[in-house]
Formats: structure tokens, C-alpha cells, sequence
């Protein structure tokens, strides 16, 4: 993600006691909470999911439950995961496609 890019999504009310889950985000250090959707964990720390592979412009999700395929997003390893539908788990290594915006 661009150094200077707000996250899409900001917090403004949480519940307390839910544990941290730690992850990597493009092989930085990133931290959700337990019960985050991939998509909102990777929302709170950037503007993107991923590219488009054909266009190259950013992708963030569209209907947020599933039924668009938009929310796509691949693990270091290579797996896609669908990020609207995939919880977030320790250790997860997410690559959103490069760090510039």
C-alpha cells in the first residue's frame, strides 16, 4: 500500500475482548481482530484488495457478500482467497499486488 494512503475502512465503534490476530499485508506486520472478515482486515490498513488483472486499477470488493467475485485476493503461497467470505487467521501472508497506489 502507498505510504500515504488512508485506510478504505475505520473503526468507529468496537466491542471489547477480541483477541488480535497478526498477519502479513504485502510482508508488512498487520494486526486485526478475531472475527474480521480478510476484506475488513486488509480495509483497515489499506485502500486495495488487489489489481484488476486486466486493467491494473485497484480493486477493494463490491457487494461485500459473495455473490460478485470482486473480493478476490491472493495468499504469498499463491492461493486466492475470497476475502468478503474468509476469516482472518494468525500467520495469514496476504499479497494485495504491490505497494504503490
Amino acid at each position: 500500500m502507498a505510504a500515504n494512503a488512508l485506510p478504505l475502512l475505520h473503526r468507529v465503534a468496537e466491542q471489547t475482548g477480541r483477541e488480535a490476530v497478526h498477519f502479513t499485508l504485502d510482508g508488512a506486520p498487520a494486526r486485526a481482530l478475531a472475527g474480521d472478515t480478510v476484506l475488513t482486515a486488509v480495509l483497515t490498513h489499506g485502500t486495495r484488495l488487489r489489481r484488476n488483472e486486466f486493467s491494473g486499477l485497484p480493486r477493494a470488493g463490491f457487494c461485500m457478500m459473495g455473490a460478485c467475485q470482486d473480493c478476490w485476493i491472493a495468499t504469498e503461497a499463491g492461493e486466492r482467497l475470497r476475502a468478503c467470505s474468509t476469516f482472518i487467521a494468525p500467520g495469514m501472508a496476504l499479497v494485495t499486488g504491490g505497494r504503490g497506489a
